[in-house]
Protein backbone atom coordinates (compact mmCIF):
# COMPACT_ATOMS: atom_id res chain seq x y z
CA UNK A 1 0.00 0.00 0.00
CA UNK A 2 1.26 3.46 -0.89
CA UNK A 3 2.19 5.57 2.12
CA UNK A 4 0.95 9.14 1.80
CA UNK A 5 3.34 11.83 2.96
CA UNK A 6 2.87 15.48 2.02
CA UNK A 7 -0.22 17.36 3.21
CA UNK A 8 -1.60 19.54 0.39
CA UNK A 9 -4.34 22.03 1.22
CA UNK A 10 -7.18 23.12 -1.04
CA UNK A 11 -9.54 26.03 -0.45
CA UNK A 12 -13.15 25.13 -1.29
CA UNK A 13 -16.12 27.47 -1.12
CA UNK A 14 -16.92 26.14 2.38
CA UNK A 15 -13.44 26.00 3.85
CA UNK A 16 -9.95 24.59 3.55
CA UNK A 17 -9.36 20.83 3.29
CA UNK A 18 -6.07 19.07 3.94
CA UNK A 19 -5.31 15.80 2.17
CA UNK A 20 -2.27 13.65 1.44
CA UNK A 21 0.17 13.38 -1.45
CA UNK A 22 2.49 10.60 -2.56
CA UNK A 23 4.04 9.54 -5.86
CA UNK A 24 2.50 12.52 -7.63
CA UNK A 25 -1.08 11.77 -6.53
CA UNK A 26 -3.12 13.87 -4.15
CA UNK A 27 -5.96 12.30 -2.19
CA UNK A 28 -8.75 14.02 -0.26
CA UNK A 29 -11.24 11.74 1.50
CA UNK A 30 -14.53 12.25 3.29
CA UNK A 31 -15.34 15.80 2.14
CA UNK A 32 -19.02 16.56 2.92
CA UNK A 33 -21.19 17.62 0.00
CA UNK A 34 -24.40 17.73 2.05
CA UNK A 35 -25.35 17.84 5.71
CA UNK A 36 -25.79 14.56 7.65
CA UNK A 37 -29.25 13.16 6.69
CA UNK A 38 -30.30 12.35 10.23
CA UNK A 39 -32.29 14.08 12.96
CA UNK A 40 -34.38 16.84 11.35
CA UNK A 41 -32.82 16.07 7.94
CA UNK A 42 -33.92 12.43 7.88
CA UNK A 43 -36.08 11.53 4.87
CA UNK A 44 -35.61 15.02 3.49
CA UNK A 45 -33.82 16.27 0.38
CA UNK A 46 -30.07 16.78 0.93
CA UNK A 47 -29.38 19.95 2.91
CA UNK A 48 -26.45 22.39 2.52
CA UNK A 49 -23.23 21.85 4.45
CA UNK A 50 -22.29 24.48 7.03
CA UNK A 51 -19.01 26.25 6.29
CA UNK A 52 -16.10 25.58 8.64
CA UNK A 53 -13.23 27.65 9.97
CA UNK A 54 -9.64 26.50 10.06
CA UNK A 55 -8.45 23.44 8.15
CA UNK A 56 -10.53 20.28 7.82
CA UNK A 57 -8.55 17.02 7.73
CA UNK A 58 -9.65 14.86 4.81
CA UNK A 59 -7.36 11.86 5.07
CA UNK A 60 -9.91 9.14 5.90
CA UNK A 61 -13.14 7.98 4.31
CA UNK A 62 -16.32 9.32 5.81
CA UNK A 63 -18.92 7.18 7.61
CA UNK A 64 -20.74 4.58 5.54
CA UNK A 65 -24.51 4.72 5.00
CA UNK A 66 -26.64 2.34 7.11
CA UNK A 67 -26.87 -1.03 5.34
CA UNK A 68 -26.91 -4.77 5.79
CA UNK A 69 -23.59 -6.51 5.10
CA UNK A 70 -22.98 -8.49 1.94
CA UNK A 71 -23.14 -12.25 2.36
CA UNK A 72 -21.47 -15.23 0.76
CA UNK A 73 -19.35 -14.88 -2.37
CA UNK A 74 -20.19 -11.20 -2.81
CA UNK A 75 -18.77 -10.46 0.63
CA UNK A 76 -15.58 -12.27 -0.34
CA UNK A 77 -15.35 -10.17 -3.51
CA UNK A 78 -16.22 -6.70 -2.20
CA UNK A 79 -15.89 -7.05 1.55
CA UNK A 80 -18.02 -5.27 4.11
CA UNK A 81 -16.71 -1.85 5.05
CA UNK A 82 -18.38 -0.17 8.02
CA UNK A 83 -17.38 3.26 9.31
CA UNK A 84 -19.61 4.60 12.06
CA UNK A 85 -20.95 8.13 12.10
CA UNK A 86 -23.69 10.31 10.64
CA UNK A 87 -21.72 12.44 8.15
CA UNK A 88 -22.36 9.92 5.37
CA UNK A 89 -22.86 12.25 2.38
CA UNK A 90 -19.25 12.71 1.34
CA UNK A 91 -17.02 12.77 -1.73
CA UNK A 92 -13.46 11.52 -2.23
CA UNK A 93 -11.02 13.05 -4.71
CA UNK A 94 -7.86 11.64 -6.29
CA UNK A 95 -6.02 14.13 -8.49
CA UNK A 96 -2.63 14.35 -10.19
CA UNK A 97 -0.36 16.80 -8.40
CA UNK A 98 -0.17 19.98 -10.44
CA UNK A 99 -3.23 19.11 -12.53
CA UNK A 100 -4.95 21.97 -14.34
CA UNK A 101 -8.25 21.58 -16.15
CA UNK A 102 -7.90 17.79 -16.21
CA UNK A 103 -10.87 15.60 -17.23
CA UNK A 104 -13.05 14.42 -14.35
CA UNK A 105 -14.74 11.08 -13.65
CA UNK A 106 -17.51 10.92 -11.04
CA UNK A 107 -17.92 7.29 -9.91
CA UNK A 108 -21.13 5.95 -8.34
CA UNK A 109 -20.88 2.53 -6.69
CA UNK A 110 -23.42 -0.27 -7.02
CA UNK A 111 -25.15 -2.52 -4.51
CA UNK A 112 -28.83 -2.90 -5.50
CA UNK A 113 -29.56 0.56 -4.01
CA UNK A 114 -29.16 -0.85 -0.51
CA UNK A 115 -25.49 -1.80 -0.10
CA UNK A 116 -22.04 -0.53 -0.95
CA UNK A 117 -19.73 2.36 -0.21
CA UNK A 118 -17.03 4.36 -1.93
CA UNK A 119 -14.63 3.14 0.77
CA UNK A 120 -14.35 -0.33 -0.81
CA UNK A 121 -10.63 -0.78 -1.67
CA UNK A 122 -11.59 -1.93 -5.18
CA UNK A 123 -12.79 1.63 -5.90
CA UNK A 124 -9.44 3.31 -5.25
CA UNK A 125 -9.05 6.23 -7.66
CA UNK A 126 -5.25 6.30 -7.85
CA UNK A 127 -5.03 4.49 -11.24
CA UNK A 128 -7.19 7.19 -12.79
CA UNK A 129 -5.09 9.95 -11.26
CA UNK A 130 -1.92 8.31 -12.60
CA UNK A 131 -3.54 8.50 -16.05
CA UNK A 132 -4.12 12.24 -15.65
CA UNK A 133 -7.79 12.07 -14.63
CA UNK A 134 -9.36 13.63 -11.55
CA UNK A 135 -11.40 10.81 -9.98
CA UNK A 136 -14.27 11.48 -7.58
CA UNK A 137 -16.30 8.85 -5.71
CA UNK A 138 -19.36 9.40 -3.55
CA UNK A 139 -21.56 7.91 -0.86
CA UNK A 140 -25.33 8.28 -1.03
CA UNK A 141 -28.27 7.14 1.07
CA UNK A 142 -29.24 3.49 0.63
CA UNK A 143 -32.20 1.22 1.26
CA UNK A 144 -35.02 2.63 3.36
CA UNK A 145 -33.06 5.81 4.09
CA UNK A 146 -32.61 6.62 0.41
CA UNK A 147 -35.36 4.92 -1.57
CA UNK A 148 -38.48 4.60 0.58
CA UNK A 149 -41.71 5.72 -1.09
CA UNK A 150 -43.39 7.69 1.69
CA UNK A 151 -46.63 9.63 1.49
CA UNK A 152 -45.21 12.99 2.49
CA UNK A 153 -41.47 12.83 1.79
CA UNK A 154 -39.41 13.45 -1.37
CA UNK A 155 -38.89 10.36 -3.47
CA UNK A 156 -35.60 9.02 -4.85
CA UNK A 157 -33.59 10.60 -2.04
CA UNK A 158 -30.48 8.64 -2.99
CA UNK A 159 -30.75 10.07 -6.49
CA UNK A 160 -31.07 13.57 -5.06
CA UNK A 161 -27.90 12.86 -3.06
CA UNK A 162 -26.07 11.90 -6.26
CA UNK A 163 -27.34 15.10 -7.87
CA UNK A 164 -26.05 17.15 -4.91
CA UNK A 165 -22.66 15.42 -5.22
CA UNK A 166 -22.56 16.20 -8.95
CA UNK A 167 -23.26 19.85 -8.17
CA UNK A 168 -20.47 19.84 -5.61
CA UNK A 169 -18.07 18.47 -8.24
CA UNK A 170 -19.16 21.06 -10.80
CA UNK A 171 -18.70 23.85 -8.25
CA UNK A 172 -15.50 22.76 -6.50
CA UNK A 173 -13.47 20.52 -8.79
CA UNK A 174 -11.50 23.27 -10.48
CA UNK A 175 -9.71 23.93 -7.19
CA UNK A 176 -8.54 20.29 -7.29
CA UNK A 177 -7.22 20.61 -10.83
CA UNK A 178 -10.30 19.31 -12.65
CA UNK A 179 -12.26 20.83 -15.50
CA UNK A 180 -15.93 21.36 -14.60
CA UNK A 181 -16.70 21.42 -18.32
CA UNK A 182 -15.42 17.84 -18.75
CA UNK A 183 -17.25 15.69 -16.21
CA UNK A 184 -17.98 12.06 -17.09
CA UNK A 185 -20.48 10.16 -14.93
CA UNK A 186 -19.65 6.49 -14.41
CA UNK A 187 -21.50 3.87 -12.38
CA UNK A 188 -21.92 0.11 -12.11
CA UNK A 189 -25.11 -1.85 -11.39
CA UNK A 190 -27.21 0.39 -9.10
CA UNK A 191 -24.60 3.09 -9.70
CA UNK A 192 -25.21 2.70 -13.43
CA UNK A 193 -28.95 3.07 -12.80
CA UNK A 194 -28.26 6.32 -10.95
CA UNK A 195 -26.09 7.58 -13.81
CA UNK A 196 -28.93 6.88 -16.23
CA UNK A 197 -31.38 8.60 -13.89
CA UNK A 198 -29.15 11.68 -13.59
CA UNK A 199 -29.09 11.88 -17.38
CA UNK A 200 -32.88 11.70 -17.35
CA UNK A 201 -32.98 14.86 -15.21
CA UNK A 202 -32.54 17.94 -17.36
CA UNK A 203 -30.89 19.98 -14.60
CA UNK A 204 -28.40 17.20 -13.82
CA UNK A 205 -27.34 16.30 -17.35
CA UNK A 206 -26.59 19.97 -18.07
CA UNK A 207 -23.54 19.52 -15.80
CA UNK A 208 -21.98 16.52 -17.57
CA UNK A 209 -20.31 15.92 -20.92
CA UNK A 210 -20.35 12.11 -21.12
CA UNK A 211 -21.59 9.05 -19.23
CA UNK A 212 -20.76 5.37 -18.72
CA UNK A 213 -23.47 2.92 -17.61
CA UNK A 214 -22.03 -0.45 -16.57
CA UNK A 215 -24.60 -3.22 -16.05
CA UNK A 216 -27.16 -0.69 -14.89
CA UNK A 217 -30.95 -1.31 -14.89
CA UNK A 218 -32.63 1.41 -16.95
CA UNK A 219 -36.20 1.35 -15.64
CA UNK A 220 -37.95 3.44 -13.04
CA UNK A 221 -41.19 2.06 -11.62
CA UNK A 222 -44.51 3.64 -10.78
CA UNK A 223 -44.71 4.78 -7.14
CA UNK A 224 -47.20 1.96 -6.52
CA UNK A 225 -44.87 -0.76 -7.79
CA UNK A 226 -41.65 0.80 -6.52
CA UNK A 227 -43.29 1.44 -3.17
CA UNK A 228 -44.15 -2.19 -2.46
CA UNK A 229 -41.00 -2.69 -0.43
CA UNK A 230 -41.88 0.33 1.71
CA UNK A 231 -45.49 -0.76 2.17
CA UNK A 232 -44.46 -4.28 3.20
CA UNK A 233 -41.88 -2.95 5.65
CA UNK A 234 -44.46 -0.60 7.17
CA UNK A 235 -46.91 -3.48 7.59
CA UNK A 236 -44.24 -5.67 9.14
CA UNK A 237 -43.32 -2.88 11.57
CA UNK A 238 -46.93 -1.89 12.30
CA UNK A 239 -46.47 1.75 11.23
CA UNK A 240 -47.80 4.07 8.55
CA UNK A 241 -46.06 4.96 5.29
CA UNK A 242 -45.42 8.56 6.27
CA UNK A 243 -42.21 10.40 7.12
CA UNK A 244 -42.96 10.77 10.83
CA UNK A 245 -43.60 7.03 11.22
CA UNK A 246 -40.37 6.00 9.49
CA UNK A 247 -38.28 8.75 11.11
CA UNK A 248 -39.39 7.50 14.52
CA UNK A 249 -37.68 4.18 13.77
CA UNK A 250 -33.92 3.86 14.07
CA UNK A 251 -31.92 2.92 10.97
CA UNK A 252 -31.02 -0.32 12.73
CA UNK A 253 -34.69 -1.22 13.23
CA UNK A 254 -35.41 -0.62 9.56
CA UNK A 255 -32.43 -2.77 8.61
CA UNK A 256 -33.59 -5.60 10.87
CA UNK A 257 -37.03 -5.51 9.26
CA UNK A 258 -35.48 -5.48 5.80
CA UNK A 259 -33.34 -8.51 6.69
CA UNK A 260 -36.45 -10.42 7.72
CA UNK A 261 -38.36 -9.27 4.66
CA UNK A 262 -35.66 -10.19 2.13
CA UNK A 263 -34.75 -13.60 3.54
CA UNK A 264 -34.59 -16.14 0.72
CA UNK A 265 -35.13 -13.63 -2.09
CA UNK A 266 -33.29 -13.52 -5.42
CA UNK A 267 -33.01 -10.93 -8.22
CA UNK A 268 -35.98 -12.58 -9.94
CA UNK A 269 -38.24 -13.52 -7.08
CA UNK A 270 -39.22 -13.11 -3.47
CA UNK A 271 -39.45 -9.83 -1.60
CA UNK A 272 -39.49 -6.63 -3.67
CA UNK A 273 -36.29 -4.60 -3.84
CA UNK A 274 -35.64 -0.89 -3.66
CA UNK A 275 -36.07 0.85 -6.99
CA UNK A 276 -36.11 4.29 -8.55
CA UNK A 277 -39.64 5.57 -9.06
CA UNK A 278 -41.14 7.96 -11.56
CA UNK A 279 -41.88 11.23 -9.82
CA UNK A 280 -42.63 14.68 -11.29
CA UNK A 281 -40.22 16.42 -8.91
CA UNK A 282 -37.23 14.08 -8.88
CA UNK A 283 -37.47 11.74 -11.90
CA UNK A 284 -40.29 12.66 -14.31
CA UNK A 285 -39.40 10.04 -16.94
CA UNK A 286 -38.00 6.52 -16.84
CA UNK A 287 -34.30 6.57 -17.84
CA UNK A 288 -34.93 3.95 -20.52
CA UNK A 289 -37.25 6.41 -22.29
CA UNK A 290 -35.29 9.55 -21.51
CA UNK A 291 -31.92 8.22 -22.72
CA UNK A 292 -33.21 7.94 -26.27
CA UNK A 293 -33.23 11.74 -26.66
CA UNK A 294 -30.41 12.69 -24.29
CA UNK A 295 -27.72 14.48 -26.30
CA UNK A 296 -24.80 13.23 -24.18
CA UNK A 297 -22.20 10.70 -25.45
CA UNK A 298 -22.88 7.36 -23.79
CA UNK A 299 -20.93 4.14 -23.26
CA UNK A 300 -23.27 1.37 -22.12
CA UNK A 301 -22.96 -2.38 -21.76
CA UNK A 302 -22.95 -5.52 -19.67
CA UNK A 303 -20.85 -8.55 -18.72
CA UNK A 304 -21.15 -11.89 -20.44
CA UNK A 305 -21.94 -13.75 -17.22
CA UNK A 306 -23.78 -11.16 -15.12
CA UNK A 307 -25.85 -13.86 -13.47
CA UNK A 308 -22.87 -15.42 -11.71
CA UNK A 309 -22.94 -12.49 -9.30
CA UNK A 310 -26.63 -13.08 -8.58
CA UNK A 311 -26.67 -16.86 -8.20
CA UNK A 312 -24.20 -19.13 -6.42
CA UNK A 313 -22.93 -22.26 -8.20
CA UNK A 314 -25.05 -24.30 -5.78
CA UNK A 315 -28.24 -22.42 -6.62
CA UNK A 316 -27.55 -22.72 -10.35
CA UNK A 317 -27.01 -26.45 -9.94
CA UNK A 318 -30.39 -26.70 -8.23
CA UNK A 319 -32.33 -25.23 -11.17
CA UNK A 320 -34.04 -28.15 -12.88
CA UNK A 321 -36.14 -28.07 -16.10
CA UNK A 322 -39.33 -27.82 -14.03
CA UNK A 323 -38.05 -24.68 -12.28
CA UNK A 324 -36.94 -23.21 -15.60
CA UNK A 325 -40.42 -23.80 -17.01
CA UNK A 326 -42.06 -22.02 -14.07
CA UNK A 327 -39.61 -19.11 -14.34
CA UNK A 328 -40.13 -18.90 -18.10
CA UNK A 329 -43.90 -18.72 -17.70
CA UNK A 330 -43.69 -16.17 -14.88
CA UNK A 331 -41.33 -13.95 -16.88
CA UNK A 332 -43.20 -14.45 -20.17
CA UNK A 333 -40.18 -15.83 -22.00
CA UNK A 334 -41.28 -17.78 -25.11
CA UNK A 335 -40.24 -21.39 -25.40
CA UNK A 336 -38.47 -20.60 -28.69
CA UNK A 337 -36.04 -18.40 -26.76
CA UNK A 338 -35.08 -21.29 -24.48
CA UNK A 339 -34.66 -23.56 -27.51
CA UNK A 340 -32.41 -21.02 -29.22
CA UNK A 341 -30.20 -20.75 -26.16
CA UNK A 342 -30.08 -24.53 -25.82
CA UNK A 343 -28.96 -24.91 -29.43
CA UNK A 344 -26.03 -22.57 -28.89
CA UNK A 345 -25.19 -23.87 -25.41
CA UNK A 346 -25.49 -27.65 -25.77
CA UNK A 347 -23.17 -28.41 -22.83
CA UNK A 348 -24.61 -25.80 -20.44
CA UNK A 349 -26.68 -26.78 -17.43
CA UNK A 350 -30.28 -25.74 -17.06
CA UNK A 351 -29.17 -23.21 -14.43
CA UNK A 352 -26.63 -21.67 -16.77
CA UNK A 353 -29.24 -21.33 -19.51
CA UNK A 354 -31.56 -19.65 -17.04
CA UNK A 355 -28.73 -17.33 -15.98
CA UNK A 356 -28.16 -16.14 -19.54
CA UNK A 357 -31.88 -15.64 -20.09
CA UNK A 358 -32.05 -13.62 -16.87
CA UNK A 359 -29.03 -11.55 -17.90
CA UNK A 360 -30.64 -10.70 -21.23
CA UNK A 361 -34.02 -9.96 -19.68
CA UNK A 362 -32.78 -7.70 -16.89
CA UNK A 363 -29.79 -5.95 -18.45
CA UNK A 364 -28.48 -6.85 -21.87
CA UNK A 365 -31.64 -6.52 -23.97
CA UNK A 366 -32.67 -3.15 -22.43
CA UNK A 367 -29.15 -1.76 -22.93
CA UNK A 368 -29.11 -2.92 -26.54
CA UNK A 369 -32.51 -1.49 -27.41
CA UNK A 370 -31.66 1.81 -25.73
CA UNK A 371 -28.34 2.07 -27.56
CA UNK A 372 -29.97 1.40 -30.92
CA UNK A 373 -32.67 3.99 -30.35
CA UNK A 374 -30.29 6.86 -29.64
CA UNK A 375 -28.98 9.40 -32.14
CA UNK A 376 -26.25 10.92 -29.95
CA UNK A 377 -22.83 9.18 -29.98
CA UNK A 378 -23.38 5.80 -28.32
CA UNK A 379 -21.03 2.86 -27.76
CA UNK A 380 -22.33 -0.57 -26.82
CA UNK A 381 -19.94 -3.03 -25.19
CA UNK A 382 -19.87 -6.52 -23.73
CA UNK A 383 -17.17 -7.47 -21.24
CA UNK A 384 -16.41 -11.09 -22.05
CA UNK A 385 -13.10 -11.61 -20.26
CA UNK A 386 -12.88 -15.10 -18.83
CA UNK A 387 -11.82 -15.25 -15.19
CA UNK A 388 -9.04 -17.74 -14.39
CA UNK A 389 -10.84 -18.54 -11.12
CA UNK A 390 -13.11 -21.53 -11.49
CA UNK A 391 -15.71 -22.44 -8.89
CA UNK A 392 -17.35 -25.84 -8.86
CA UNK A 393 -20.52 -27.14 -7.32
CA UNK A 394 -22.31 -30.47 -7.30
CA UNK A 395 -24.00 -31.32 -10.61
CA UNK A 396 -22.67 -28.16 -12.30
CA UNK A 397 -20.80 -28.56 -15.58
CA UNK A 398 -18.39 -25.75 -16.48
CA UNK A 399 -17.29 -25.47 -20.08
CA UNK A 400 -15.89 -22.96 -22.50
CA UNK A 401 -19.37 -22.65 -23.99
CA UNK A 402 -20.76 -21.38 -20.70
CA UNK A 403 -18.02 -19.04 -19.57
CA UNK A 404 -16.05 -17.73 -22.52
CA UNK A 405 -17.07 -15.72 -25.57
CA UNK A 406 -20.72 -14.97 -26.34
CA UNK A 407 -22.69 -17.43 -28.45
CA UNK A 408 -25.20 -16.56 -31.16
CA UNK A 409 -28.15 -17.22 -28.90
CA UNK A 410 -26.75 -15.08 -26.13
CA UNK A 411 -26.16 -12.20 -28.53
CA UNK A 412 -29.81 -11.80 -29.39
CA UNK A 413 -32.93 -11.04 -27.44
CA UNK A 414 -34.79 -13.98 -28.91
CA UNK A 415 -38.21 -13.08 -27.52
CA UNK A 416 -37.91 -9.50 -28.77
CA UNK A 417 -36.74 -10.27 -32.29
CA UNK A 418 -33.64 -8.09 -32.05
CA UNK A 419 -30.04 -8.97 -32.75
CA UNK A 420 -27.31 -7.41 -30.62
CA UNK A 421 -24.20 -6.21 -32.49
CA UNK A 422 -20.67 -6.92 -31.41
CA UNK A 423 -18.76 -4.20 -29.58
CA UNK A 424 -19.03 -1.21 -31.89
CA UNK A 425 -20.33 2.34 -31.97
CA UNK A 426 -24.06 2.70 -32.43
CA UNK A 427 -25.25 5.87 -34.14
Amino acid sequence: MTIMSDSPEIRTTLGIVRGEEAAGIRRFLGIPYAAPPFGPNRFRAPQPVAAWTGVRETTAFGPTPPQLPYAGATAALLGNVRIDGEDILTVNVWTPAGAERAPVVLWIHGGALERGTAAVPLYDGAPFARAGIVFVSINYRLGSEGFSVLDDAPRNLGLLDADAALRWVHREIEAFGGDPRRITLMGESAGGALVAALLARESSRALVTAAIVQSGPLDAQTPEKGGRVTAQLAKRLGVGTDRAAFAALSPERLLDARREQAAGSSPLGGAPGFQLVIDPETLPLSPREALIDVDVPLLIGTNTDEYRLWFTPESLAGIRPSKLLLARLALRIPGKAVKAYRRDWPSATTGELFGQLATDLLLRAPATRTARSRTAPTYLYEFAWRSPVRISAPRTRWSSASSSTPSRAMTRSAWRGTTRPKVSPTR
